[in-house]
């Protein structure tokens, strides 16, 4: 189905300058989505681009942009989370800068027949891939206590136990199979906010998120872009929700050594944890302008936050400061 949405690339200028690309190096953009952040760092520098997507529909719309730029982009099918195997494959062990896009695309969210968005009637899929369990499957399978902890850890929705049970009562009758079906159902159980957010948003996205496991892919995709800098090499991620942003700046924080010490009137080592892998660029990271969220009301939450290689050995998993 042909995409309906305009992709607006967000903090684009801020990434590409975070970035700070050079001629001849290598690059990872490991959510090419429609290509935005991948052309405007191939038009930067004389630079090579990796860049990664698990959505099939996005390797089509990359065709004319490898063509365009060949041969220094090249698209690979997969999660950013496998990155290190990814590139591996490809002969590339380490890697001068690494960009993320946190979530889900705009033409993933504009097509109604990917099923991400309450405002199009469309299958209950949500999946960013072609393989996995759908929103649907969840939905009409998971038992109420699932659903609830779903709704909430992912989508912070407060009135997730309300939700949950007006699903498993209705999905009695018959299972849900459409967007539009199970954004009624929520939002005849959830009432309207002053903000005026539609009330299936919040879960919405927890189940999105639950279904492409994308905390998880992000939490891979951290500590591999550790293992992959160079020393020197930069680390961009740009996030939309707290969660993500969390995730990030929790994991910047430790690795750059930016931790609360210990209390003064408990004993314990001094420096006795692994050396800080990153340094971070800024401590409270990049938001769009007023003029970028007037023109993209999409950017309003996005957070762009950037960290250092140093030439500290990568954490052993378990390791903390």
């Amino acid at each position: 189905m042909a995409e309906t949405g305009t992709h607006i690339p967000v903090l684009l200028a801020e990434m590409v300058q975070a970035m700070a690309v050079r001629d001849g190096d290598i690059l990872v953009d490991g959510t090419f989505g429609a290509g935005g952040y991948s052309r405007a760092l191939l038009d930067s520098a004389a630079c090579i681009v990796h860049a990664i997507d698990r959505d099939p529909a996005a390797h089509e719309r990359a065709r004319p942009l490898i063509a365009a730029y060949a041969p220094r982009l090249s698209v690979l099918e997969g999660c950013f989370g496998d990155m290190e195997a990814l590139l591996a494959a490809r002969g590339v062990p380490r890697v001068d800068a690494i960009v993320l896009d946190i979530g889900v695309s705009s033409p993933q969210i504009d097509t109604p027949g990917r099923g991400f968005s309450f405002r199009f009637d469309g299958p209950l899929d949500m999946r960013m891939g072609n393989t996995g369990p759908t929103a649907a499957d969840i939905v009409n399978g998971a038992g109420e206590e699932e659903l609830a902890d779903i709704f909430y850890r992912y989508g912070e929705e407060r009135l997730s136990r309300r939700v949950a049970r007006a699903i498993v009562l209705r999905r009695a009758e018959r299972p849900f199979e459409r967007t539009a079906d199970l954004a009624d159902v929520i939002r005849s159980c959830v009432p309207k906010s002053k903000d005026g957010i539609d009330p299936a948003t919040r879960s919405f996205q927890g189940l999105r998120i639950h279904v492409n496991d994308e905390l998880g892919e992000l939490e891979r995709a951290l500590a591999a872009a550790e293992r992959l800098l160079v020393p020197g090499g930069r680390l961009c991620v740009v996030t939309f929700h707290s969660l993500e942003d969390r995730l990030v700046k929790d994991f910047m924080r430790e690795r750059s050594g930016n931790v609360p010490g210990p209390s003064r009137h408990l004993p314990g080592p001094v420096g006795a944890g692994p050396a800080p892998t990153f340094r971070l660029l800024s401590k409270s990271g990049t938001a769009p302008g007023s003029e970028e969220q007037a023109r993209n009301p999409r950017a309003r939450s996005a957070r762009l936050r950037t960290a250092i290689r140093t030439q500290a050995p990568a954490w052993v998993q378990g390791e903390a400061a």
